[in-house]
């Protein structure tokens, strides 16, 4: 009986300190799991090697809040390229959409009031994305107006800009021939 004691008291001794072990290692994960989430939240950058989409996608949020948005645009860009082809990132989609709605919103406009080409390039690439972020996530209220927004400002504005017809030629004969 004194064996069968002893037995169990080792068994029962060494679970308790393997869950004390474990509880100290989740403790420690947790608490770096929360000053993680409040560099998020801060807007900080993320510099931790151990999070590369975290240190991506926080660097591509950073650009786009210093209007450096053709380099956000590439972040995350980068950041759809790296992930796994079954993942849906429609958040992704969403800032890629925002930023190209912001660089075309920054662009300035012709003398009569149209979109110049950069601009125009800019919203439809903003509304495919939109609609990208959408197909993935049709729930998103964000999505859906940030898109009727963009609707609103493309029907204003979208009418092609005058092209430069002096330098075109009228037949398939060769200019400068006698």
């Amino acid at each position: 009986m004194a064996t069968h004691a002893k037995t169990a008291n080792w068994l029962w001794g060494s679970i308790t300190v393997a869950g004390v072990i474990g509880a100290i290692y989740f403790g420690w994960q947790l608490q770096s799991l929360q000053a993680l989430n409040h560099k998020i939240q801060s807007g900080s950058l993320i510099k931790d090697k151990d999070y590369p989409y975290l240190q991506r996608f926080t660097a591509a949020y950073d650009q786009g809040k210093h209007a450096d948005y053709k380099h956000a645009v590439q972040t995350y860009a980068q950041l759809l390229e790296a992930s796994p082809p079954e993942a849906e990132l429609p958040h992704i989609h969403f800032n890629i959409a925002n930023n190209l709605f912001l660089s075309g919103l920054v662009r300035t406009v012709n003398e009569d009031g149209s979109f110049q080409d950069e601009a125009r390039y800019a919203y439809t690439q903003a509304k495919i994305a939109y609609e990208q972020s959408l197909r993935l996530q049709p729930a998103d209220k964000a999505a859906k107006f940030n898109l009727s927004l963009l609707h609103s400002v493309m029907a204003r504005g979208m009418q092609a800009g005058a092209k430069d017809q002096s330098h075109m030629e009228l037949s398939n004969l060769p200019i400068g021939l006698p």
